[in-house]
């Protein structure tokens, strides 16, 4: 049986992503696209226009009368370049609806081979979900490039770095890097090693790296970068504050983490002394330090940051919205970890509430925040050791129901009714809402395992309460079906792992669970499948 200091590790220990950051992982199958910004010899880059958005994010820069696509991955583990001025909402729909958007660059028509690399660079933007005709398209850009301004020309530069990112976003990496490679000596043969155009070039490179964890090429290529835009555009530009936050992102995935400290620190102070403290891409990277300081086990520090950041979007946005519910359920669960469990829990209410009312009852972000809720509730049980049976009654009675619905709408959303299966707009949609309930509904069957731990620790009747073996079976269960079992290879291994561990833990210390008829196949099945997720990591 569970003594009362491991079920409070256990309660606390849980670092529960945000729901509304569960389901960012496919960032490859949308896009939205930057304006245009000059980037002259000058140095005068531009941040104007850019956005954050839940998909991929493109740089446009001119080179010459070429337009280059400087693809910006978001994938919310990895690389991610997020601007500073938000385009309005209006814009990111567009994008996201149509795919990547058409760039006025103001190329001059210098010959026939020019009018032929536009049309065929912008037909290939037009059918970049269509991956054969696209392809085709950027190839001919590429053709008409080197024939009409010779094989080492800017023009050729730009074709390159727009095929490279048709392949990354296609996940085909091996044919993407050369085409980088080539336009970055292009460039540099062209303008110099140390012209704008060039860093700006490595630093998406350097984002083709950071994708394929190959960390330590990454960070090489974003330094370079910072020293080109530092003596460029000066060591107080925005651009430059952005480049800072990627690199930050590599050295901490290479648990260099006292240096991504000072390098996120200081884009943070860049933005607020440009007067963008509140923007968007100024709050990311507050969350992104936040995170930091959890890891660090600097909790006080990571709460403080984590109210500004709280009290920045009710200012700016109010509380009806999600980014600020995002923010709140952050700060509550650093709270549960702390131990403040009432002003946690009055957070989560709040959230609750609010993405009610902006979602659905059933969305897979509501479900997250009735498990933050359910296991905030087992929380105040094993914390209070004053708490009466009755009392304790009650609590148990109230995480089962939370956790029950929650676990009743990811199962809904995995397994909708015909119906249902009608409302869903896109594919992207689909699978953006299954990855999220899949994350959410590992993170509740891991609350039904605790919840069994503690009904068994206050010696509660437990016929009314699922079980930790109904747990462990729908876990199992999960892994077995295609689609989720390719989920959780994909984007999820992690969580998964967690939940798996945790239930079969908390079976092992349970004789009566663990002496069940059946339980020894299940268990077995469980360390089966835990052995095949360790494989499958090693080969990767």
């Amino acid at each position: 049986m569970f003594s009362r200091r491991r079920l409070l590790s256990l309660l606390r220990s849980a670092r529960l992503a945000p729901a509304g950051r569960l389901a960012a992982a496919p960032s490859s199958r949308s896009f939205s696209l930057l304006p245009a910004a000059a980037a002259s010899t000058s140095g005068s880059g531009s941040s104007d226009g850019s956005f954050s958005n839940k998909g991929s994010k493109y740089g446009a820069i001119l080179i010459g009368q070429a337009a280059v696509f400087l693809g910006l991955s978001s994938n919310a583990v990895l690389a991610q370049d997020d601007s500073v001025a938000p385009a309005d909402s209006s814009e990111q729909a567009d994008a996201n609806a149509t795919g990547l958007r058409r760039i006025e660059d103001g190329s001059v028509i210098s010959n026939e081979h020019t009018i032929k690399w536009r049309m065929c660079t912008d037909n290939a933007r037009d059918y970049f979900l269509k991956a054969t005709e696209a392809e085709k398209l950027f190839k001919a850009a590429l053709q008409e490039a080197k024939e009409g301004f010779g094989l080492r020309d800017p023009h050729v530069a730009s074709a390159l770095n727009n095929l490279a990112e048709f392949y990354r976003l296609r996940k085909e990496y091996e044919k993407a890097e050369p085409l980088y490679m080539e336009a970055v000596e292009i460039l540099e043969q062209s303008f110099g090693p140390d012209d704008i155009r060039v860093g700006t070039a490595l630093r998406n490179l350097g984002q083709y790296y950071h994708i394929q964890h190959r960390f330590d090429q990454a960070q090489t290529c974003y330094e370079r970068a910072l020293k080109i835009e530092g003596r460029v555009m000066g060591l107080g530009h925005p651009d430059y504050a952005n480049t800072m936050y990627l690199l930050a992102k590599v050295l901490s995935q290479q648990r260099k983490r006292n240096d991504a400290e000072a390098v996120i620190r200081e884009s943070i102070r860049i933005l607020e002394e440009a007067g963008l403290g509140e923007s968007p891409a100024c709050i990311q990277r507050m969350r992104f330090l936040s995170l930091e300081l959890v890891k660090s086990k600097r909790l006080v520090e990571a709460e403080n940051l984590q109210r500004k950041i709280l009290h920045n979007l009710e200012l700016s946005k109010g509380w009806d919205s999600l980014d600020t519910t995002m923010a709140a359920e952050t700060l509550s669960v650093t709270l549960q970890t702390i131990g403040e469990l009432k002003e946690s829990e009055e957070l989560l209410e709040r959230c609750l509430a609010v993405r009610r009312k902006i979602l659905s009852e059933n969305h897979f972000e509501v479900a997250g925040i009735l498990v933050h809720l359910a296991r905030l509730t087992l929380l105040k049980i094993i914390s209070d050791i004053k708490v009466n049976n009755d009392l304790s009654r009650s609590h148990l009675v109230k995480a089962k129901q939370l956790v029950s619905d929650s676990i009743r709408i990811t199962e809904g959303i995995l397994n909708p009714l015909r119906e249902n299966q009608k409302k869903l707009k896109s594919t992207i949609g689909i699978e953006r809402e299954k990855i999220g309930a899949t994350a959410v509904l590992l993170q509740a069957l891991e609350v039904v395992g605790l919840l069994e731990a503690t009904r068994k620790r206050k010696q509660e009747p437990g016929s009314d309460y699922d079980h930790a073996e109904q747990a462990l079976r729908k876990c199992i269960s999960l892994y077995n079906k295609p689609y989720t079992r390719n989920v959780v290879s994909k984007y999820l291994r992690q969580q998964y792992e967690r939940c798996l561990s945790s239930l079969m833990h908390i079976i092992q210390l349970d004789p009566d669970i663990l002496n069940a008829p059946g339980m020894q196949d299940l268990l077995g099945e469980s360390q089966r499948i835990m052995k095949e997720l360790g494989e499958e990591k090693n080969t990767k």
